[in-house]
């Protein structure tokens, strides 16, 4: 494959929260896919071929004067950002029974040690979405269940549904890089039963599965709810994150027209991950 270009974009942030997280959330709806969080804000990255020189005009965060927001870009290559990566990763525990760690970290004696090189994608198991997500797995029973881990990612949450007893998995992710970064991940666990495929929910057909898990972004959930539905068996699960508090409501609004009703959900820095059942 040939090396790719990236746009890094390095944001200075004051005061760093919410404004970090409300950053993260706009330049992910205007293309950007993979970020750091610094000491005093985020690095986000872009392919360049996706990039242009005004794609920043209009985001809300920037133009707000609560905020004190600076920003400067240039390319880099993709191999570069292995080592940017790599000052930044350190390992998560998720209550106590998970771990989400680089190859080059030690393992610690927990009941689920997952093994990540996330390189450009999405899903560290940092961000708050995919924090949340790991929980909700934990709490969850996929003995012999199938399922589908929608906009994949890294391919994190996927692995430890695998690594708590689901049968057989799809991982999706519509980025050409998160579908090459997820075969790796899996096949870095010593996982057999994910399927990686590359796409976006219209790969779903006549695809059933027990439990949906769905961390995106609230417009493209809005968007395709109704197909995890259609693909959800009698008795399913629905996990989506992704999205603030305040969305919630019109989450819970598209997944009630489909059937399915709010169960629970877990809160952190206004993001949220919310379990809907049929």
């Amino acid at each position: 494959m040939n090396t790719m270009i990236y746009m890094e974009y390095k944001f200075l942030v004051e005061p760093l929260q919410p404004a970090s997280d409300i950053l993260i959330a706009e330049l992910g709806e205007v293309g950007f896919e993979s970020f750091v969080e610094e000491e005093t804000g985020i690095l986000a990255y872009i392919q360049k071929d996706d990039w242009h020189v005004n794609m920043l005009d209009g985001l809300y965060i920037l133009e707000n004067q609560g905020f004190d927001i600076s920003y400067t870009f240039k390319e880099i290559a993709q191999e570069n950002w292995n080592a940017t990566w790599e000052r930044n990763f350190q390992p998560i525990m998720v209550d106590d029974r998970c771990m989400v760690r680089a190859p080059f970290h030690e393992p610690l004696s927990v009941d689920y040690d997952i093994i990540i090189e996330p390189k450009m994608s999405f899903g560290t198991g940092h961000h708050e979405t995919t924090h949340m997500m790991l929980q909700h797995i934990l709490q969850l029973d996929l003995k012999n269940k199938t399922v589908l881990d929608m906009g994949c990612g890294t391919g994190v949450l996927a692995i430890l549904a695998s690594k708590r007893g689901a049968k057989q998995l799809d991982a999706i992710d519509i980025d050409n890089w998160c579908y090459l970064n997820s075969l790796e991940n899996v096949e870095r666990n010593g996982i057999e039963n994910i399927d990686v495929l590359e796409g976006d929910a219209g790969l779903l057909g006549e695809r059933s599965y027990d439990v949906i898990i769905a961390n995106i972004n609230r417009n493209i959930l809005l968007e395709d709810i109704p197909k995890y539905a259609d693909s959800l068996i009698e008795d399913g699960v629905l996990l989506v994150s992704g999205f603030y508090l305040e969305d919630l409501p019109l989450i819970t609004k598209k997944c009630l027209e489909v059937g399915l009703r709010f169960e629970k959900k877990l809160e952190k820095n206004n993001w949220v991950a919310a379990k809907y059942v049929f």
